[in-house]
């Protein structure tokens, strides 16, 4: 059962179910269940089913092998199909989602002869409206008040196809004017991560912007509880994948559950958190698979803050070092720099700068996936400033706790533990809550049971 603060008379949970939390009928009946279960929960956002938004990125990159694209609309109409056939009803949604199928095969011809973001963030939305449709329905049969509401009509934002810019303040106010009304006597259920710009064209809020759009309705609504459902029960002390030892994390605060998800904690979406703090809505993430074995709650506060909390690793890193003598004991050679990043819409993660070089990380943050780098023509600008270096195969371990930089020896220990491993870009002291660094991609699994090893167990 998801869990319901007590500090209001009049409660409204928004509820997020991820990709294998309706990844097929039972799963989608689990969730189903613990919606129902809820009768605070008034609002459900949820993704695509589990794969299918990978099919649907490789129909709009362009798939030309006529053979190959028929594979993957097979393999779609089968994930959904398999569901629609499970129905007690089936009849009531088969035409709405016939046409889905229909607008895809469509899209993904025309990707075929010529792709572009906004194509692809047409056919990628399909993966959503597939799954409410089928997800509503199942609520209905079991005797729900639910009805299927189009995000879009709310979810506004800028035209950015691929990683789109939310718009707070026109999200609240058409969500107040559409949605608030529609949940007094049923539940809604619509979809995450897609939304719509003001000439009426479909957007994405960029790779795992589920969470974050539940975040953003969640605020709109005035929500007392945003409840992220996945397939793991929270957050740990870091990917159990990585190491068994890994424990879960019952509470966590709202700067530490942001550093995690900055860092790469793939549970959470790295901008989910900025609503839930500018409003302070509590944060549960639970298991739609095992409901009764709790979570983690994200709270303001928390009653205990250790020095070392967790660990994260993200992959698919790209080191840029900018080196020119012209920079040394200069102005302006950083502003230059970061005015030509910005002209190109390059988003920079880390820094660390010396006399003469400055080093920066670029993380991937579009609906493409692919190793981050930069555009041509913002190297071509870079290179009649300076020298431009560009590495890949990296990845990025990012230490997080609390009051770290102000912790004497806290630093040898770290360090002390990765003598076998060469680190590069080191950034410490920048934040109170984390402390990060590049390895070889090949060494970062290493890298992390070591550090567990030492600092968490």
């Amino acid at each position: 059962m998801s869990m319901i603060p007590t500090a209001t008379t009049n409660p409204l949970i928004v509820a997020k179910f991820g990709g294998t939390s309706v990844a097929d009928y039972a799963a989608m009946c689990r969730s189903a269940n613990i919606v129902i279960t809820n009768p605070h929960t008034k609002i459900v956002l949820i993704s695509a089913c589990s794969g299918v938004t990978n099919l649907l990125v490789a129909l709009a990159n362009g798939i030309s092998d006529i053979t190959l694209r028929q594979q993957h609309l097979q393999q779609l109409t089968d994930t959904h199909q398999q569901i629609l056939n499970q129905l007690q009803h089936p009849h009531t949604v088969s035409d709405a989602i016939y046409a889905l199928f229909d607008d895809i095969a469509s899209a993904s011809a025309q990707a075929a002869i010529e792709s572009s973001p906004q194509l692809t963030d047409k056919l990628v939305s399909h993966g959503e409206l597939l799954s409410t449709y089928l997800f509503n329905q199942i609520l209905v049969e079991m005797n729900a008040a639910a009805i299927r509401f189009d995000i879009r009509d709310v979810m506004r934002t800028d035209t950015q196809f691929g990683k789109a810019i939310p718009q707070p303040d026109l999200i609240r106010q058409l969500a107040q004017q559409y949605l608030v009304p529609l949940v007094d006597t049923q539940i809604a259920v619509s979809q995450g991560f897609i939304g719509r710009d003001e000439f009426g064209n479909t957007t994405t809020l960029g790779r795992g912007g589920s969470d974050y759009s539940a975040a953003l309705i969640a605020e709109a609504v005035d929500a007392t509880t945003l409840e992220i459902w996945t397939d793991v029960p929270g957050m740990y002390t870091t990917d159990p994948r990585i190491t068994a030892a890994a424990k879960p994390i019952k509470e966590i605060s709202f700067s530490e559950a942001s550093e995690m998800a900055n860092f790469g904690a793939k549970i959470l979406h790295p901008s989910t958190l900025v609503p839930a703090i500018r409003h302070q809505i509590p944060v549960f993430i639970g298991s739609s698979i095992a409901p009764q074995q709790g979570g983690t709650w994200i709270r303001k506060t928390v009653e205990q803050a250790p020095l070392f909390r967790a660990l994260a690793l993200r992959g698919n890193q790209t080191l840029v070092t900018l080196t020119s003598l012209n920079m040394f004991q200069a102005y302006g050679f950083l502003a230059e720099v970061f005015r030509i990043l910005s002209e190109h819409k390059i988003s920079v993660d880390l820094i660390t700068t010396s006399e003469v070089s400055v080093s920066l990380t670029l993380d991937q943050t579009d609906t493409g996936g692919g190793a981050p780098t930069l555009p041509l023509a913002a190297v071509e600008q870079l290179n009649q400033l300076c020298r431009v270096d560009i590495e890949q195969g990296l990845s990025l371990v990012a230490l997080i706790g609390n009051h770290m930089s102000d912790s004497k020896g806290s630093a040898k220990h770290i360090f002390g533990a990765l003598d076998a491993y060469n680190l590069r870009l080191i950034c410490y002291g920048a934040s109170p809550h984390n402390l990060c660094f590049l390895v070889n991609e090949a060494d970062a699994k290493s890298v992390i049971t070591t550090l567990h090893q030492q600092l968490l167990e």
